[in-house]
C-alpha cells in the first residue's frame, strides 16, 4: 500500500494537534519529535496502580491522506503489551480505531482511550486467537484491513 501525501486539511489539522500536544500533552504520553508529520511515534507509560505500572511501550500512528475523515492506523511497536485486545504484532482491537472512528477524535483522545483499555485489564494475556491472527497478517497487512468483531468491552 503506497502512502499518499497528506491533504492540506489533514496537514493543517495535524499541525494544530501537534501544537496542542506540545502545550498540553495527555498524561503518560510523550511524542517523539521527528520531521515526519504523517507518522508519529508516542511513548506510553503504564498508569500507576495498574498491571502496567512502570512499563513503557511505543505506539506508531500513521495518518492517512484524508485524516481526520479517515482514522489513523495505530499499532504498538515491538514488544507490544500483553493484553486481551492487543496482538503480539502490535495490532489493537479497539472500536474507535475502526468502525467507531469520528473526525472529532484526536491523537490525544485515542491515546487516552488506549491507556484506559490497558489500565482496565485484569490479566496480562494475549487474545485467544493471537497466533492465527498474527499468522494471517504476515506480509505487512494493515489492521485496518481486518474485519474486527467488537464483543468484549470489559477490558
Amino acid at each position: 500500500m503506497a502512502v499518499q501525501a497528506l491533504s492540506k486539511i489533514a496537514a493543517s489539522r495535524l499541525q494544530k494537534e501537534l501544537a496542542e500536544w506540545q502545550v498540553n500533552p495527555p498524561a503518560g504520553f510523550k511524542h517523539r519529535v521527528t520531521d515526519n508529520l504523517q507518522r508519529w511515534v508516542i511513548d506510553v507509560a503504564g498508569a500507576p496502580g495498574t498491571l502496567y505500572t512502570g512499563e513503557t511501550y511505543q505506539l506508531q500512528v500513521d495518518f492517512p491522506e484524508h485524516y481526520p475523515m479517515e482514522a489513523p492506523q495505530v499499532i504498538f511497536l515491538h514488544p507490544a503489551p500483553m493484553h486481551p485486545h492487543i496482538y503480539s504484532n502490535g495490532h489493537i482491537c479497539l472500536d474507535i480505531l475502526y468502525d467507531s472512528w469520528s473526525p472529532a477524535m484526536t491523537v490525544s483522545s485515542v491515546c487516552i482511550s488506549i491507556l484506559s483499555m490497558l489500565s482496565s485489564s485484569p490479566a496480562k494475556q494475549r487474545p485467544a486467537d493471537n497466533d492465527r491472527y498474527v499468522r494471517n497478517c504476515r506480509n505487512g497487512r494493515s489492521p485496518k484491513e481486518t474485519r474486527w468483531w467488537f464483543h468484549d468491552d470489559t477490558v
